[in-house]
């Protein structure tokens, strides 16, 4: 059953991890979680979705604990507290360049990263509900090898 947090975006797929079901590793959210999940949809993931005109797919959403460490994930990842979430450009540079800009130029954001690992790309956005936080509109492109 897939559950709805916004028009577009579900439960489910803000928390998938293939890297989880491997390892047997729980990574439902708590309450605090979804409400930030639902925080970031609303500020930034469901704005974009309506700006690109096309579907967004999210690599890395809410990561519990052991699964932020068991992916490398950093020791204080936003993903863990369900404020982050990792769109996937599946090698559609121009695709991925415009999300990037879209979000820097239109959206309230609290970090804004351009990531790689080998030839695999995707857009890490994270966003901080003004009651919990400040957005620090951190931008960084990492387009150096790794």
């Amino acid at each position: 059953m897939n559950t709805n947090i916004s028009m577009h975006f579900t439960v489910e797929e803000l928390t998938a991890s293939e890297t989880a079901k491997k390892y047997g590793i729980d990574n439902r959210p708590g309450t605090q979680h979804l409400i930030n999940l639902v925080y970031l949809c609303a500020y930034v993931l469901e704005p974009l979705r309506v700006a690109m005109k096309r579907p967004i797919k999210i690599s890395s959403g809410y990561r519990c604990e052991a699964l932020n460490k068991k992916v490398g994930g950093v020791k204080y990842s936003q993903h863990m507290k369900g404020q982050a979430a990792d769109i996937n450009i599946e090698g559609d540079m121009e695709f991925g360049r415009a999300v990037f800009e879209y979000i820097r130029k239109h959206l309230t954001f609290d970090q804004l990263i351009w990531e790689h690992s080998g030839n695999v790309y995707w857009v890490h956005v994270s966003y901080v509900y003004p009651d919990f936080g400040k957005n620090r509109k951190q931008v960084i492109e990492n387009l150096s090898k790794k």
